[in-house]
């Protein structure tokens, strides 16, 4: 895929400091990306560039505001704290970088979609940080997610399945190619992300196969329950003509696991193949090692170490549904499809209002 269509194909391309200029040869202006979301709050703040975008400031932290919401249908008010101190952080990066609001999407899925007071919620970060959170519907996440990864499918791929598990949700978007472009022939969303497995299968202290499994066929549910169904493009998975894109913290800590690193190096994880074996290897190691163990791990650590194992049996339920040989790691989604959407539109030749002529025959003067 060309470059200027998507997110850079390599990560240390886009987190290098840049000084892009835009056809005046002035610096090209700051645009914001920020993705409130059931187990994440994200910040990503970069400037127009040949191949996309450079990244100069990001902000992550995990804040868990969707914990307990398949409960009790509510945020948490200590959730929300969390999640409002996070917001604050990003507002005050946002405000120092002078990141124009008009050049600044913000968003929120899952968690404040389901919670009945998530509208309530975004209206306290709108008065107390100035950030104006847009709650998106599945449909639009999944668009966004496909378009930040578009750059990391196989060019001699014949189709492809994106899946961006999130803490509330997981989307699944289906790609089959179309020349030189690529086309999306179905999408769903399943109502299981991390954390809302991990509460429904909350880890026992003699946790074994049954449990992890018990995860993978609630998951398969949710994929079967989606309705989705095509032979052919199945075939083209079965016959290893196409390939999976994971996104998702879980997934990314997968990789890390896989490759064994001293710590977490998004230049090393995203754009990484891993096999089918590969992730099977990854997940029975990280049973063995238990909730302590993965809690020392130092691509995990002690906020994932309850989610990344439901994110391991959300990947190995896709795999059982659309076998495939072969999965590619994203460290990004749905950041940076908004970055790319925000830029593309800004980009777009403003239509020039006609202005009407100040008479034609006689004027205001004339008797």
């Amino acid at each position: 895929m060309p470059e200027t269509h998507g997110a850079p194909a390599r990560r240390d391309e886009r987190s290098q400091p840049s000084r892009s200029r835009d056809a005046s040869g002035r610096d090209a202006p700051l645009y914001g990306a920020l993705d409130l979301g059931t187990n994440n709050c994200r910040l990503l703040i970069a400037r127009p560039a040949r191949e996309g975008f450079r990244v100069v400031d990001s902000f992550s932290r995990i804040v868990r505001l969707g914990e307990g919401l398949s409960r009790t249908g509510f945020l948490d008010p200590r959730a929300m704290d969390r999640a409002y101190e996070a917001l604050a952080l990003c507002a005050e990066r946002i405000m120092r970088k002078g990141v124009e609001s008009g050049r600044l999407a913000a968003v929120a899925t899952q968690a404040c979609r389901a919670a009945e007071n998530g509208a309530e919620f975004v209206e306290r970060v709108r008065k107390g940080t100035g950030l104006r959170l847009r709650i998106i519907d599945p449909a639009e996440e999944a668009r966004l997610a496909v378009e930040g990864c578009l750059n990391l499918i196989d060019a001699k791929a014949e189709a492809v399945l994106i899946i961006d598990v999130g803490g509330g949700s997981t989307e699944m978007s289906w790609l089959k190619r179309d020349g030189a472009d690529w086309t999306t022939t179905a999408w769903m969303s399943a109502p299981l992300g991390v954390v809302t497995l991990a509460e429904r299968h909350p880890e026992p202290a003699d946790a074994g196969e049954a449990w992890y499994e018990a995860m993978v066929a609630d998951m398969g549910a949710a994929i079967a329950a989606g309705g989705v169904s095509d032979p052919a493009m199945l075939e083209l998975f079965r016959q290893d003509r196409a390939h999976l894109v994971g996104t998702s913290g879980a997934i990314t800590s997968l990789a890390g696991i896989h490759l064994n690193l001293p710590r977490y190096n998004r230049d090393r994880v995203d754009g990484l193949w891993m096999t089918r074996g590969d992730c099977e290897a990854a997940a029975e190691r990280l049973k063995a090692l238990g909730p302590d163990g993965r809690a020392k791990e130092a691509c995990i650590g002690p906020d994932r170490a309850d989610l990344v194992l439901a994110g391991a049996a959300i990947l190995e339920a896709v795999q059982r549904a659309w076998p495939s040989n072969r999965v590619r790691v994203a460290d990004r989604g749905l950041r940076e499809g908004l970055l790319l959407q925000r830029m593309r539109e800004d980009r777009k030749p403003k239509r020039r209002r006609r202005r009407r002529g100040r008479g034609n025959g006689a004027g205001r003067n004339g008797g």
